[in-house]
């Protein structure tokens, strides 16, 4: 291996100019057992190089990655649309509401049932009047819960969890998005609750819960707050 490797260093041999010195000189490998023995390799009765129980077992080690990638890319892919597939039945439930607190029902509804989370909450922020169904959050109280110029946060906040009401013992993760809605434009928020930790975690992309906001949003603009 040293001859190669000095050789390789001096010529600035690649790859292919080594595959070929040896493939020009057998002799070279079958004869050095020290760099078989380094190789996991060993020559049979036949003089062929047969693999060893090293060489092997790094074979097999790297199938077993490359099989545990293949299942989670799989089942990524299994989830992603199994998502998506949820995400527009819900876009219909919601734009059937006849009204914000229906609005608001349907949301709480499709969080539970469609995915098997704690609840959904749409909350409007200001002292000015919300409809019925939502919460209620002071000013700047989007900003708390989501942080400044944010638009979404995936993870645990503890500073939402009053949006849950009574079920937010119950809450370990939350979805939050922020909303604009209504000319001039009110913050509003969107937020789904999971009893499981690592139902919505920092490093889960927001996509489908901001396209479910956006929904809400269009949704919510057909009536005006009375």
């Amino acid at each position: 291996m040293d001859l190669i490797g000095a050789a390789a260093k001096q010529s600035g041999w690649g790859p292919d100019e080594v595959r070929r010195f040896l493939s020009d000189n057998p002799q070279f490998l079958r004869e050095d057992l020290a760099l078989l023995a380094e190789l996991g390799l060993k020559p049979d009765a036949a003089n062929v190089v047969e693999f060893g129980p090293a060489a092997l077992a790094r074979v097999h080690e790297a199938h077993k990655r490359e099989s545990r990638a293949r299942k989670y890319l799989e089942a990524t892919a299994r989830a992603n649309f199994a998502a998506q597939a949820q995400t527009h039945g819900a876009v219909i439930d919601l734009l059937e509401a006849r009204n914000h607190a229906d609005l608001a029902r349907r949301v709480d509804e499709l969080a539970q049932l469609r995915f098997g989370l704690i609840g959904g909450v749409v909350a409007l922020e200001g002292p000015d009047r919300t409809p019925a169904g939502w919460r209620v959050m002071p000013e700047g109280g989007i900003d708390l819960v989501i942080g400044h110029h944010r638009v979404a946060r995936m993870g645990f906040q503890p500073t939402a969890l009053g949006l849950f009401g009574e079920r937010a013992p119950l809450v370990r993760s939350m979805a939050l998005v922020r909303m604009a809605i209504w000319e001039p434009a009110r913050d509003g928020l969107l937020a789904f609750g999971s009893g499981e930790p690592e139902g919505f975690t920092a490093e889960m992309g927001a996509e489908l819960v901001a396209f479910l906001a956006r929904v809400v949003e269009r949704t919510a603009e057909r009536w005006p707050v009375l």
